[in-house]
């Protein structure tokens, strides 16, 4: 083989393995550099990679989470926040790759996620410059899950310290570790965007010499994660036009601040400060910022692995199930379980995968009123969208909905099967025609979510509660014959969970209208529980309350002759055929004043169903030690419990 051969199949080989390795890996989280090291979490493991970028070489391999990995000063050791022995715990290895060693050990918490809301507990912040003590924030001591404390543990495992402040978040030490620049709150897991609340913190410096303590940011936006190089401290900040999270730097000797960034698609998250840079996410990839030019750039990473995770195999979902129903004929009974779609038979036959699409998620399938159709929610297009899939599952999807640019809520079948509602994160409740895929905008909120609506039972008006800027939340009957909404309910009681009775002569609601505050031993405050009921108003004003005044009176019964027998039979059977398909008719003057209580205690209720003369709802007060399952029978007039629900 002569020296060109040789040289094509090299040529070859290293082209492949381009291929191979040249996908440019996403979702890189929580990022640390130390010179020409970067060292990040992916998959929930922790890879190093050039500071230049390229394929990352894995440090770690537990099935347990490991995150926000901190390189020492010295860059010779990685602390971290790792899930090891069960706990999520302080762990110490080298910062070219060995064995973990745990530094902390304290009790398990609750919450303790990274998807969590309030973050996992025992995050490593960063080092002293000693290379010694490692300070991490932790709940361990925390009565209240906003709450944590800042501790600093040694590098031997000793008992950690509690740093001499109430609370906090992000720290980073002075130059001579005489100084720390920290958050007093931590809410980096929140989604909250663009907050200017209470919540809203700022970067203040501890002297540990004379305990005092200075706010050097002082802004209405957030200021988190402060990171002290030299005689200036880096942050990050979501003030400015786009209100976007930005690094910013705070000049200790002129007390100025500056911005550094000017990234408007998303904002930086996590930033980590280096010796010459600092490295942050961004859209999910590790971006470098170098402290000298003030020049942002990319660092690509390709992740080449197994990848195990992506590896197709059969999954027991059993325990994945998200949303549930029975059919209307009650043959077979329909799941939404691990983004797919399925229906069991309650007796005989095959359980089936209706969508079988392993990489798209299909969700809030419901089964429609004449048995035809599933609908469910897909994200196969990339965005939000509606579909149908005959039950037996025969056929393709059609993809009702399209251009979707928003999430989108549970859907509801019109109880006539020929139109789907439903509300999405662009505050509107809509719905669309099966036939025509025409979609109706019924409302949109300036103020939150709609998703609270149900339907008529002949498929002509809508209740849906409408968040109030002002007053409480309110009940709307929409009709669709008109579009036009209609108030039910004032705005000086909150209102919620709209449903028609099943004969369509009433709408039952849940409402706020109870006080009865309870008092404070210590601080004379007072707190208001289980204040709702459950009320009704007749829509038909010749419609009689249920609870009108009752007379037992006799009875007379008269002899009735065979002609006007066979004339009242034939008349029953007429009435019974128009007894099949209930008409709605809503007299709206007046609705306001035809409000009802149910003769109930006062609680928390939810969950409400009507079938027939009896009313189905949940009850969970201050005094109920788990969710009650409750029938009110209006023939009766008793509650009964039913079941206490798990």
């Amino acid at each position: 083989m002569n020296k060109f051969s040789s040289l094509l199949i090299v040529l070859v080989l290293l082209l492949s393995i381009s291929v191979v390795a040249g996908d440019e890996a996403g979702l890189l989280r929580f990022p640390t550099i130390h010179k020409d090291q970067i060292v990040f979490t992916y998959a929930g493991d922790l890879f190093s990679v050039s500071s230049e970028g390229g394929i990352a070489r894995k440090l770690t391999n537990h099935v347990g989470m490991e995150l926000f990995p901190r390189f020492s000063h010295d860059g010779k050791w990685l602390a971290f926040t790792g899930q090891y022995d069960g706990n999520t715990e302080v762990y110490l290895m080298p910062a070219g790759g060995g064995i973990p060693k745990r530094l902390t050990y304290t009790a398990t918490l609750g919450r303790d996620d990274v998807s969590d809301r309030m973050g996992p507990n025992n995050l490593v912040m960063g080092w002293k410059h000693n290379n010694k003590e490692i300070v991490f924030r932790s709940r361990m001591k925390s009565y209240n899950s906003f709450n944590g404390e800042l501790f600093l543990v040694s590098t031997d495992a000793t008992l950690p310290n509690q740093i001499p402040v109430p609370r906090g978040g992000f720290t980073s030490f002075s130059p001579d570790d005489k100084k720390m620049a920290y958050n007093r709150i931590f809410r980096e897991f929140r989604t909250w965007k663009r907050y200017r609340g209470g919540m809203a913190d700022d970067v203040w410096i501890y002297d540990f010499a004379t305990k005092k303590v200075e706010n050097v940011t002082n802004n209405p936006a957030q200021d988190i994660i402060p990171m002290w190089h030299g005689n200036k401290i880096y942050f990050l900040s979501d003030r400015g036009d786009y209100q976007r999270m930005n690094l910013y730097v705070y000049d200790l000797s002129t007390k100025n601040t500056k911005q550094l960034t000017n990234l408007i698609n998303y904002d930086i998250k996590f930033p980590s400060l280096g010796k010459d840079a600092i490295v942050f996410e961004y859209g999910g990839y590790i971006y470098r910022f170098d402290l000298q030019t003030e020049q942002v750039e990319k660092v690509s990473v390709q992740i080449a692995d197994d990848m195990v995770n992506g590896r197709c195999e059969i999954k027991d979902v059993s325990k994945n199930v998200s949303n549930y129903e029975i059919s209307p004929d009650g043959k077979r009974a329909l799941f939404g379980a691990r983004g797919d779609v399925f229906t069991v038979p309650a007796e005989h036959g095959p359980t089936r995968n209706l969508t079988g699409t392993p990489g798209i998620h299909e969700r809030n399938s419901k089964w429609s009123p004449d048995g035809k159709w599933i609908a469910y929610i897909s994200d196969a297009t990339g965005e939000d969208e509606i579909y149908l899939i005959s039950q037996d599952g025969k056929g393709k999807p059609v993809q009702l909905t399209k251009g979707g640019e928003t999430y989108k809520y549970q859907i509801y079948w019109s109880p006539d099967s020929k139109k789907l509602l439903w509300g999405d994160r662009r505050q509107r409740l809509r719905y669309i025609d099966i036939k025509t895929k025409k979609i109706t905008n019924i409302f949109q909120s300036n103020v939150w979510e709609m998703r609270d609506y149900s339907w008529s039972p002949d498929s002509k008006w809508i209740a849906y509660t409408k968040p109030e800027e002002e007053v409480m939340n309110k009940i709307y009957l929409y009709s669709l014959e008109k579009d036009k909404s209609y108030e039910v309910t004032d705005g000086w009681y909150s209102a919620n969970s709209p449903k028609f009775s099943s004969d369509g002569k009433f709408l039952f609601f849940v409402s706020n209208r109870d006080f009865s505050p309870t008092y404070s031993w210590t601080e004379w405050n007072h707190a208001y529980q289980d204040m709702s009921r459950i009320y009704f108003v007749t829509l038909n004003k010749k419609v009689e309350s249920p609870f009108k005044p009752k007379s037992d009176e006799v009875t007379i019964k008269k002899e009735e002759k065979k002609s006007d027998k066979k004339k009242k039979d034939d008349k029953k059977d007429k009435s019974d055929k128009k007894k099949e398909s209930v008409v709605v008719k809503v007299d709206v003057d007046g609705l306001k004043d035809r409000i009802v209580g149910l003769p109930i205690k006062a609680s928390a209720y939810g969950s409400l169903s009507s079938v027939g003369d009896n009313l189905y709802y949940t009850r969970r007060g201050s005094k109920d030690k788990k969710t009650l399952l409750l029938m009110y029978d209006f023939k009766k007039q008793k509650e009964t419990e039913l079941e206490k629900l798990k």
